[in-house]
Protein backbone atom coordinates (compact mmCIF):
# COMPACT_ATOMS: atom_id res chain seq x y z
CA UNK A 1 0.00 0.00 0.00
CA UNK A 2 2.79 2.55 -0.15
CA UNK A 3 3.91 2.10 -3.15
CA UNK A 4 1.85 4.98 -3.93
CA UNK A 5 2.08 8.26 -2.00
CA UNK A 6 -0.28 7.89 1.53
CA UNK A 7 -3.66 9.93 2.64
CA UNK A 8 -0.69 12.32 4.23
CA UNK A 9 0.93 12.84 1.16
CA UNK A 10 -2.09 13.48 -0.94
CA UNK A 11 -3.18 16.10 1.38
CA UNK A 12 0.33 17.48 1.59
CA UNK A 13 0.99 17.71 -2.05
CA UNK A 14 -2.66 19.09 -2.16
CA UNK A 15 -2.55 22.22 0.06
CA UNK A 16 0.91 22.84 -1.69
CA UNK A 17 -0.60 23.74 -5.00
CA UNK A 18 -2.25 26.60 -3.22
CA UNK A 19 -0.88 29.97 -2.72
CA UNK A 20 -0.96 30.12 0.76
CA UNK A 21 -2.44 27.77 3.59
CA UNK A 22 -5.64 30.29 4.31
CA UNK A 23 -6.49 30.96 0.71
CA UNK A 24 -7.75 27.17 -0.47
CA UNK A 25 -11.79 26.86 -0.58
CA UNK A 26 -12.98 25.60 2.61
CA UNK A 27 -15.17 22.47 0.93
CA UNK A 28 -15.54 21.41 4.39
CA UNK A 29 -17.46 23.85 6.24
CA UNK A 30 -20.28 21.81 5.05
CA UNK A 31 -19.40 19.15 7.73
CA UNK A 32 -19.96 21.59 10.65
CA UNK A 33 -22.55 20.62 13.51
CA UNK A 34 -24.87 23.54 12.52
CA UNK A 35 -25.58 22.92 8.79
CA UNK A 36 -25.09 19.12 9.30
CA UNK A 37 -27.76 19.10 11.77
CA UNK A 38 -30.22 20.96 9.63
CA UNK A 39 -29.91 17.69 6.83
CA UNK A 40 -30.80 15.61 9.48
CA UNK A 41 -32.68 14.63 12.69
CA UNK A 42 -35.92 17.09 14.23
CA UNK A 43 -36.37 20.06 11.79
CA UNK A 44 -35.31 18.63 8.64
CA UNK A 45 -36.47 20.17 5.02
CA UNK A 46 -36.51 18.32 2.18
CA UNK A 47 -35.50 20.03 -1.16
CA UNK A 48 -37.98 21.99 -2.68
CA UNK A 49 -38.51 22.01 -7.07
CA UNK A 50 -40.25 24.78 -8.62
CA UNK A 51 -42.30 23.98 -11.53
CA UNK A 52 -44.33 26.16 -14.11
CA UNK A 53 -48.38 25.34 -14.54
CA UNK A 54 -49.49 24.21 -17.49
CA UNK A 55 -51.10 27.59 -18.67
CA UNK A 56 -47.78 29.31 -18.61
CA UNK A 57 -46.53 27.11 -20.84
CA UNK A 58 -49.08 27.81 -23.78
CA UNK A 59 -48.48 31.72 -24.16
CA UNK A 60 -45.57 34.55 -23.14
CA UNK A 61 -48.96 36.56 -21.33
CA UNK A 62 -50.49 33.71 -19.80
CA UNK A 63 -47.30 32.76 -18.40
CA UNK A 64 -46.47 36.59 -17.32
CA UNK A 65 -50.24 36.18 -15.37
CA UNK A 66 -49.33 32.66 -13.95
CA UNK A 67 -45.87 33.72 -12.83
CA UNK A 68 -47.16 34.86 -9.32
CA UNK A 69 -48.96 31.40 -9.25
CA UNK A 70 -45.90 29.48 -9.62
CA UNK A 71 -47.15 26.14 -7.81
CA UNK A 72 -44.03 24.33 -5.68
CA UNK A 73 -43.98 20.20 -4.98
CA UNK A 74 -41.16 18.18 -3.30
CA UNK A 75 -38.39 16.62 -5.67
CA UNK A 76 -39.33 14.24 -7.34
CA UNK A 77 -35.52 12.96 -7.06
CA UNK A 78 -36.69 12.90 -3.52
CA UNK A 79 -38.63 9.44 -3.66
CA UNK A 80 -36.39 7.85 -5.85
CA UNK A 81 -35.45 4.43 -4.33
CA UNK A 82 -32.36 4.50 -2.51
CA UNK A 83 -29.74 2.70 -3.53
CA UNK A 84 -26.72 1.34 -1.54
CA UNK A 85 -23.30 2.87 -2.73
CA UNK A 86 -21.04 0.21 -3.85
CA UNK A 87 -18.23 -0.75 -1.64
CA UNK A 88 -15.41 0.99 -4.23
CA UNK A 89 -18.33 4.20 -3.70
CA UNK A 90 -18.46 3.94 0.37
CA UNK A 91 -14.09 3.47 0.38
CA UNK A 92 -13.74 6.80 -1.74
CA UNK A 93 -16.18 8.98 -0.28
CA UNK A 94 -14.26 8.08 3.30
CA UNK A 95 -11.36 9.16 2.04
CA UNK A 96 -12.31 11.80 0.72
CA UNK A 97 -13.74 12.91 3.83
CA UNK A 98 -10.57 11.54 5.77
CA UNK A 99 -8.66 14.03 3.47
CA UNK A 100 -11.20 16.90 4.07
CA UNK A 101 -10.76 16.92 7.93
CA UNK A 102 -6.85 16.47 6.94
CA UNK A 103 -6.77 19.64 5.11
CA UNK A 104 -9.00 21.37 7.84
CA UNK A 105 -6.72 19.89 10.83
CA UNK A 106 -3.62 21.52 9.04
CA UNK A 107 -5.41 24.76 8.54
CA UNK A 108 -6.45 24.98 12.09
CA UNK A 109 -2.96 23.78 12.76
CA UNK A 110 -1.10 26.76 10.79
CA UNK A 111 -3.83 29.46 12.56
CA UNK A 112 -2.54 28.75 15.74
CA UNK A 113 1.06 29.23 14.56
CA UNK A 114 -0.55 32.38 13.11
CA UNK A 115 -1.88 33.62 15.77
CA UNK A 116 1.33 32.81 18.54
CA UNK A 117 3.49 34.75 15.46
CA UNK A 118 0.99 37.76 16.33
CA UNK A 119 0.85 37.42 20.07
CA UNK A 120 -2.60 36.92 19.77
CA UNK A 121 -2.67 33.84 22.45
CA UNK A 122 -6.64 33.62 23.35
CA UNK A 123 -6.94 32.60 19.51
CA UNK A 124 -4.15 30.39 20.01
CA UNK A 125 -5.15 28.49 22.36
CA UNK A 126 -8.64 27.91 20.57
CA UNK A 127 -7.26 26.43 17.66
CA UNK A 128 -4.96 24.57 19.35
CA UNK A 129 -8.01 23.35 21.48
CA UNK A 130 -9.95 22.71 18.46
CA UNK A 131 -7.23 20.53 16.71
CA UNK A 132 -6.80 18.62 19.43
CA UNK A 133 -10.65 17.51 19.85
CA UNK A 134 -10.17 16.85 16.02
CA UNK A 135 -7.25 14.38 16.84
CA UNK A 136 -8.78 12.93 19.76
CA UNK A 137 -12.35 12.13 18.01
CA UNK A 138 -12.03 12.36 14.20
CA UNK A 139 -8.37 11.38 12.92
CA UNK A 140 -6.62 8.89 13.95
CA UNK A 141 -2.72 9.50 15.86
CA UNK A 142 -0.91 6.40 14.83
CA UNK A 143 -0.79 6.87 11.08
CA UNK A 144 -1.00 9.37 8.04
CA UNK A 145 -1.28 13.11 8.83
CA UNK A 146 -2.85 11.99 12.00
CA UNK A 147 0.66 11.34 12.73
CA UNK A 148 1.90 14.13 11.73
CA UNK A 149 -0.27 16.24 13.03
CA UNK A 150 0.05 15.46 16.69
CA UNK A 151 3.43 16.00 16.98
CA UNK A 152 2.96 19.37 15.72
CA UNK A 153 -0.08 20.18 18.15
CA UNK A 154 2.17 18.69 21.05
CA UNK A 155 4.97 21.34 19.61
CA UNK A 156 2.46 24.69 19.64
CA UNK A 157 0.99 23.40 22.89
CA UNK A 158 4.63 23.12 24.51
CA UNK A 159 5.15 26.63 23.21
CA UNK A 160 1.90 27.55 24.39
CA UNK A 161 2.32 26.16 27.85
CA UNK A 162 5.64 25.48 28.50
CA UNK A 163 5.15 25.18 32.70
CA UNK A 164 2.30 22.88 32.03
CA UNK A 165 2.01 19.32 33.94
CA UNK A 166 -0.09 18.21 30.95
CA UNK A 167 2.96 18.46 28.44
CA UNK A 168 2.86 15.28 26.80
CA UNK A 169 7.26 16.09 25.57
CA UNK A 170 9.58 15.67 27.96
CA UNK A 171 13.59 16.22 26.80
CA UNK A 172 16.28 14.13 28.22
CA UNK A 173 19.10 15.99 26.82
CA UNK A 174 21.68 13.67 28.29
CA UNK A 175 24.02 12.12 25.87
CA UNK A 176 22.99 8.74 26.31
CA UNK A 177 19.34 9.52 25.27
CA UNK A 178 20.31 11.36 22.39
CA UNK A 179 22.63 8.29 21.45
CA UNK A 180 19.81 6.07 21.73
CA UNK A 181 17.48 7.80 19.83
CA UNK A 182 19.81 8.85 17.16
CA UNK A 183 20.86 4.49 16.53
CA UNK A 184 17.10 3.97 16.54
CA UNK A 185 16.56 6.40 14.01
CA UNK A 186 19.65 4.93 12.12
CA UNK A 187 17.84 1.47 12.38
CA UNK A 188 14.73 3.36 10.72
CA UNK A 189 15.15 3.76 7.31
CA UNK A 190 17.66 3.91 4.76
CA UNK A 191 18.05 7.93 5.80
CA UNK A 192 21.79 7.69 7.65
CA UNK A 193 22.64 4.80 6.04
CA UNK A 194 22.88 6.77 2.72
CA UNK A 195 24.38 10.05 3.98
CA UNK A 196 27.25 7.61 5.79
CA UNK A 197 26.89 6.02 2.56
CA UNK A 198 28.21 8.61 0.24
CA UNK A 199 30.61 10.51 2.77
CA UNK A 200 32.27 6.86 2.78
CA UNK A 201 32.68 6.61 -1.04
CA UNK A 202 34.00 9.74 -1.42
CA UNK A 203 36.40 9.88 1.17
CA UNK A 204 38.12 6.03 -0.04
CA UNK A 205 38.23 7.39 -3.63
CA UNK A 206 39.95 10.71 -2.06
CA UNK A 207 42.53 8.26 -0.01
CA UNK A 208 43.39 6.54 -3.63
CA UNK A 209 47.15 5.96 -3.18
CA UNK A 210 47.60 7.67 0.12
CA UNK A 211 49.69 6.27 3.09
CA UNK A 212 48.51 8.05 5.56
CA UNK A 213 44.96 9.12 6.26
CA UNK A 214 42.87 11.55 8.94
CA UNK A 215 39.68 11.65 9.33
CA UNK A 216 38.27 14.58 11.21
CA UNK A 217 34.82 13.41 11.58
CA UNK A 218 32.43 16.72 13.69
CA UNK A 219 30.58 14.69 15.35
CA UNK A 220 31.29 11.36 15.54
CA UNK A 221 28.40 10.37 18.16
CA UNK A 222 28.87 6.16 17.95
CA UNK A 223 31.39 5.85 15.66
CA UNK A 224 28.43 4.05 13.62
CA UNK A 225 30.02 5.36 10.27
CA UNK A 226 33.53 4.22 10.37
CA UNK A 227 33.42 0.80 10.17
CA UNK A 228 32.77 0.25 6.66
CA UNK A 229 35.49 2.63 5.72
CA UNK A 230 38.20 0.81 7.56
CA UNK A 231 37.24 -2.62 5.91
CA UNK A 232 37.54 -0.91 3.02
CA UNK A 233 41.06 0.54 3.22
CA UNK A 234 41.94 -3.04 4.87
CA UNK A 235 41.28 -4.86 1.25
CA UNK A 236 42.85 -1.88 -0.31
CA UNK A 237 45.32 -3.16 -3.38
CA UNK A 238 48.44 -2.55 -2.00
CA UNK A 239 47.39 -2.92 1.62
CA UNK A 240 45.92 -0.46 3.93
CA UNK A 241 47.08 3.26 4.76
CA UNK A 242 47.67 4.15 8.18
CA UNK A 243 44.65 5.21 9.63
CA UNK A 244 44.22 8.30 12.25
CA UNK A 245 40.36 9.67 13.34
CA UNK A 246 39.91 12.47 15.49
CA UNK A 247 35.75 12.46 16.74
CA UNK A 248 34.21 16.09 18.26
CA UNK A 249 32.18 15.13 21.02
CA UNK A 250 32.20 14.89 24.40
CA UNK A 251 33.43 11.92 27.01
CA UNK A 252 32.84 9.03 27.38
CA UNK A 253 30.73 7.85 24.19
CA UNK A 254 33.12 9.43 21.53
CA UNK A 255 36.13 7.68 24.24
CA UNK A 256 34.22 3.76 23.81
CA UNK A 257 33.64 4.89 19.77
CA UNK A 258 37.44 5.21 19.54
CA UNK A 259 38.25 1.66 21.72
CA UNK A 260 35.49 0.03 19.29
CA UNK A 261 37.17 1.45 16.47
CA UNK A 262 40.45 0.42 17.75
CA UNK A 263 39.52 -3.40 18.21
CA UNK A 264 37.82 -3.35 14.97
CA UNK A 265 41.32 -2.30 12.61
CA UNK A 266 43.82 -4.29 14.87
CA UNK A 267 41.17 -7.65 13.67
CA UNK A 268 41.35 -6.48 10.33
CA UNK A 269 45.79 -5.22 10.64
CA UNK A 270 44.94 -1.52 9.79
CA UNK A 271 47.50 0.72 11.32
CA UNK A 272 45.11 3.40 13.63
CA UNK A 273 44.93 5.58 16.25
CA UNK A 274 42.42 7.69 17.58
CA UNK A 275 42.13 11.11 19.09
CA UNK A 276 39.12 12.92 20.90
CA UNK A 277 38.27 16.65 20.56
CA UNK A 278 35.74 18.20 23.25
CA UNK A 279 32.97 19.98 21.27
CA UNK A 280 31.34 22.75 23.61
CA UNK A 281 31.10 24.22 20.43
CA UNK A 282 32.36 23.89 17.01
CA UNK A 283 33.38 27.68 16.49
CA UNK A 284 35.64 27.58 19.14
CA UNK A 285 37.83 24.88 17.70
CA UNK A 286 41.22 25.78 15.91
CA UNK A 287 43.14 23.49 13.40
CA UNK A 288 45.75 23.12 15.65
CA UNK A 289 43.87 21.00 17.89
CA UNK A 290 43.43 18.36 15.21
CA UNK A 291 47.20 17.73 15.05
CA UNK A 292 47.25 17.41 11.25
CA UNK A 293 50.79 16.21 10.70
CA UNK A 294 52.89 16.82 7.49
CA UNK A 295 52.15 14.41 4.82
CA UNK A 296 48.75 13.17 5.88
CA UNK A 297 45.92 13.29 3.32
CA UNK A 298 42.54 14.94 5.49
CA UNK A 299 38.99 14.06 5.35
CA UNK A 300 36.00 16.28 6.99
CA UNK A 301 32.94 14.82 7.60
CA UNK A 302 29.86 16.30 8.48
CA UNK A 303 26.87 15.26 8.66
CA UNK A 304 23.98 17.43 9.57
CA UNK A 305 25.85 19.04 11.46
CA UNK A 306 26.53 22.52 9.81
CA UNK A 307 23.07 23.60 9.93
CA UNK A 308 23.10 23.83 13.84
CA UNK A 309 26.08 27.33 13.42
CA UNK A 310 23.50 29.25 11.63
CA UNK A 311 22.09 31.89 13.07
CA UNK A 312 18.95 34.29 12.27
CA UNK A 313 19.26 36.44 8.65
CA UNK A 314 19.38 39.68 11.41
CA UNK A 315 21.92 38.51 13.54
CA UNK A 316 24.02 37.75 10.54
CA UNK A 317 24.18 41.29 9.57
CA UNK A 318 26.60 42.04 12.01
CA UNK A 319 29.96 42.89 11.95
CA UNK A 320 31.30 39.87 13.79
CA UNK A 321 31.47 36.63 11.91
CA UNK A 322 28.90 34.09 12.28
CA UNK A 323 30.08 30.64 13.36
CA UNK A 324 29.48 28.93 10.42
CA UNK A 325 31.55 31.22 8.66
CA UNK A 326 34.51 30.54 11.69
CA UNK A 327 34.17 26.75 11.12
CA UNK A 328 33.90 26.94 7.24
CA UNK A 329 37.07 28.77 7.64
CA UNK A 330 38.99 27.04 9.77
CA UNK A 331 37.95 23.93 7.50
CA UNK A 332 39.42 25.53 4.64
CA UNK A 333 42.69 26.11 6.24
CA UNK A 334 42.99 22.62 6.53
CA UNK A 335 43.14 21.96 2.68
CA UNK A 336 41.27 18.42 3.53
CA UNK A 337 41.27 16.62 0.06
CA UNK A 338 37.72 15.56 1.18
CA UNK A 339 34.88 17.61 2.59
CA UNK A 340 31.88 15.60 2.83
CA UNK A 341 28.94 17.44 4.10
CA UNK A 342 25.31 15.68 4.17
CA UNK A 343 22.30 17.65 5.14
CA UNK A 344 18.14 17.67 5.20
CA UNK A 345 17.09 18.85 2.06
CA UNK A 346 14.47 21.82 4.05
CA UNK A 347 13.95 25.02 4.45
CA UNK A 348 13.71 25.56 7.81
CA UNK A 349 15.89 28.62 8.94
CA UNK A 350 12.94 31.10 8.99
CA UNK A 351 12.69 33.81 11.53
CA UNK A 352 8.65 33.57 10.97
CA UNK A 353 7.10 31.17 12.94
CA UNK A 354 3.80 30.47 10.53
CA UNK A 355 6.48 29.77 7.46
CA UNK A 356 9.22 27.35 9.44
CA UNK A 357 6.14 25.62 10.59
CA UNK A 358 4.21 24.81 7.00
CA UNK A 359 7.74 24.19 5.53
CA UNK A 360 8.47 21.55 8.57
CA UNK A 361 4.67 19.86 8.02
CA UNK A 362 6.05 19.13 4.38
CA UNK A 363 9.22 18.11 5.03
CA UNK A 364 8.57 16.01 8.26
CA UNK A 365 5.44 14.44 6.90
CA UNK A 366 7.36 12.48 4.38
CA UNK A 367 9.82 11.58 6.97
CA UNK A 368 7.11 10.21 8.97
CA UNK A 369 5.21 8.51 5.85
CA UNK A 370 8.31 6.84 4.92
CA UNK A 371 9.13 5.64 8.11
CA UNK A 372 5.29 4.18 8.15
CA UNK A 373 6.78 2.45 5.01
CA UNK A 374 9.41 0.85 6.20
CA UNK A 375 7.83 -0.24 9.61
CA UNK A 376 4.67 -1.89 7.42
CA UNK A 377 7.35 -3.32 4.61
CA UNK A 378 9.20 -5.54 7.91
CA UNK A 379 5.76 -6.59 9.07
CA UNK A 380 5.79 -4.65 12.13
CA UNK A 381 3.03 -2.57 13.88
CA UNK A 382 2.66 0.85 12.17
CA UNK A 383 3.78 3.62 15.46
CA UNK A 384 5.90 0.60 17.15
CA UNK A 385 9.46 2.72 16.01
CA UNK A 386 8.99 5.15 19.48
CA UNK A 387 12.88 5.44 19.38
CA UNK A 388 12.85 6.86 16.00
CA UNK A 389 9.44 8.80 15.99
CA UNK A 390 11.31 10.40 19.00
CA UNK A 391 14.08 11.23 17.28
CA UNK A 392 11.81 12.93 14.99
CA UNK A 393 9.81 14.84 17.70
CA UNK A 394 12.71 16.30 19.21
CA UNK A 395 13.79 18.02 15.91
CA UNK A 396 10.02 19.16 15.03
CA UNK A 397 10.01 20.94 19.04
CA UNK A 398 13.47 22.92 18.33
CA UNK A 399 11.82 24.07 15.03
CA UNK A 400 8.40 24.90 16.77
CA UNK A 401 9.68 26.32 20.22
CA UNK A 402 12.85 27.67 19.77
CA UNK A 403 13.51 31.08 18.80
CA UNK A 404 16.59 32.93 18.00
CA UNK A 405 19.65 31.14 19.91
CA UNK A 406 17.28 28.38 21.30
CA UNK A 407 16.66 27.11 17.75
CA UNK A 408 19.56 24.81 16.36
CA UNK A 409 17.83 22.79 13.74
CA UNK A 410 18.01 25.42 10.99
CA UNK A 411 17.98 23.44 7.91
CA UNK A 412 18.58 24.67 4.53
CA UNK A 413 18.40 23.35 0.89
CA UNK A 414 21.49 22.48 -1.15
CA UNK A 415 21.42 26.09 -3.57
CA UNK A 416 21.79 27.59 0.08
CA UNK A 417 25.09 25.62 1.11
CA UNK A 418 26.65 25.62 -2.21
CA UNK A 419 26.32 29.31 -2.54
CA UNK A 420 28.19 29.71 1.60
CA UNK A 421 30.59 26.74 0.36
CA UNK A 422 31.78 28.40 -2.44
CA UNK A 423 31.80 31.75 -0.94
CA UNK A 424 34.17 30.17 2.04
CA UNK A 425 36.86 29.25 -0.95
CA UNK A 426 35.66 25.66 -1.37
CA UNK A 427 35.91 23.88 -4.73
CA UNK A 428 32.37 21.18 -5.56
CA UNK A 429 33.55 17.90 -5.94
CA UNK A 430 30.90 15.77 -8.47
CA UNK A 431 29.80 12.80 -7.60
CA UNK A 432 29.97 10.58 -10.47
CA UNK A 433 27.59 7.45 -12.00
CA UNK A 434 29.28 5.32 -10.24
CA UNK A 435 28.49 6.96 -6.60
CA UNK A 436 25.36 6.95 -7.80
CA UNK A 437 24.43 3.83 -8.60
CA UNK A 438 26.34 2.58 -5.47
CA UNK A 439 24.10 4.67 -3.61
CA UNK A 440 21.08 3.57 -5.30
CA UNK A 441 21.92 -0.18 -4.73
CA UNK A 442 22.32 0.58 -0.87
CA UNK A 443 18.88 2.10 -0.91
CA UNK A 444 17.41 -0.68 -2.80
CA UNK A 445 18.73 -3.21 0.22
CA UNK A 446 17.79 -0.61 3.30
CA UNK A 447 14.54 0.05 1.96
CA UNK A 448 11.50 -0.02 0.68
CA UNK A 449 9.49 0.60 -2.51
CA UNK A 450 9.49 4.73 -3.00
CA UNK A 451 12.60 5.47 -1.97
CA UNK A 452 15.24 6.15 -4.57
CA UNK A 453 18.59 8.43 -5.25
CA UNK A 454 18.43 11.12 -7.54
CA UNK A 455 21.83 12.98 -8.91
CA UNK A 456 21.65 16.89 -8.31
CA UNK A 457 24.43 18.82 -10.47
CA UNK A 458 27.17 16.42 -8.87
CA UNK A 459 25.49 16.25 -5.65
CA UNK A 460 22.86 12.69 -4.89
CA UNK A 461 19.68 12.90 -3.00
CA UNK A 462 18.04 10.43 -1.25
CA UNK A 463 14.38 10.43 -2.02
CA UNK A 464 10.99 9.67 -0.87
CA UNK A 465 8.56 9.93 -3.87
CA UNK A 466 9.01 13.05 -5.08
CA UNK A 467 10.67 15.08 -2.03
CA UNK A 468 14.19 14.95 -1.39
CA UNK A 469 15.42 14.31 2.09
CA UNK A 470 18.56 14.43 2.44
CA UNK A 471 21.45 15.43 -0.20
CA UNK A 472 24.94 14.62 -0.16
CA UNK A 473 27.72 16.63 -1.64
CA UNK A 474 31.35 16.84 -1.53
CA UNK A 475 33.60 19.53 -1.31
CA UNK A 476 37.78 20.23 -1.45
CA UNK A 477 39.85 23.25 -0.21
CA UNK A 478 40.64 25.34 -3.37
CA UNK A 479 44.29 25.34 -4.82
CA UNK A 480 46.47 28.25 -3.37
CA UNK A 481 46.82 29.91 -7.24
CA UNK A 482 42.97 30.10 -7.97
CA UNK A 483 43.67 31.80 -11.36
CA UNK A 484 44.01 30.68 -15.19
CA UNK A 485 42.59 27.58 -16.29
CA UNK A 486 41.57 26.92 -12.47
CA UNK A 487 39.46 29.66 -11.80
CA UNK A 488 37.95 29.50 -15.35
CA UNK A 489 36.80 25.59 -14.48
CA UNK A 490 35.56 26.81 -11.56
CA UNK A 491 33.86 29.35 -12.69
CA UNK A 492 31.95 26.65 -14.53
CA UNK A 493 31.33 24.40 -11.98
CA UNK A 494 29.32 26.92 -9.93
CA UNK A 495 27.47 27.67 -13.68
CA UNK A 496 26.75 23.87 -13.95
CA UNK A 497 26.10 23.11 -10.12
CA UNK A 498 23.38 26.12 -10.12
CA UNK A 499 21.94 25.75 -13.09
CA UNK A 500 21.16 21.71 -12.20
CA UNK A 501 20.12 22.82 -8.86
CA UNK A 502 17.26 25.54 -10.69
CA UNK A 503 16.23 22.76 -12.56
CA UNK A 504 15.74 20.57 -9.75
CA UNK A 505 12.93 22.89 -9.03
CA UNK A 506 10.88 22.38 -12.62
CA UNK A 507 11.47 18.18 -11.71
CA UNK A 508 14.35 17.99 -14.97
CA UNK A 509 16.88 16.17 -13.02
CA UNK A 510 18.87 12.83 -14.15
CA UNK A 511 17.45 9.93 -12.25
CA UNK A 512 19.90 7.53 -10.03
CA UNK A 513 17.63 4.72 -11.05
CA UNK A 514 17.13 3.36 -7.76
CA UNK A 515 13.39 2.80 -7.47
Amino acid sequence: QHSQPSLALTAFTQLAREEHMGHFALSWQGMEPAPAASLSGAGATLPLHSVQGPAAATNGAAAARNNDDASYCLDPATYAPAVPPTIAEAGAKRRQDAENIALYLIHVLHKCAEAIEAGDYAVAAGKLSEARTMLATSVSTTTGIGRVASHFAAALAHRLFPASPHSSFTLDASPERAGELYRQFYDAGPYLKFAHFTANQAILEAFEGCDRVHVVDLAIKQGVQWPTLIHALSIRPGGPPSVRITGIGSAPAVDEAGLRLAELARAMNVPFSFQRVTDDSLDQLKPWMFQVLPGEAVAVNSICQLHRLLVDPDAASTSLPTPIDVVLGWIASMQPRVFTVVEQEADHNKPRLPTRFENAMFYYGSVLDSMEAMSVSRGGVIGNGAGADAYVQREIFDIVCGEGSARTERHEPLACWCDRLFRMGLTHVPLGPSAAYQAAKLVRMFSTAGFRVQEIGGCLSLMWHERPLFTASVWSAMPADGAGAGAAEERADKHKLKMSIGESSSGHLPDAGAQ
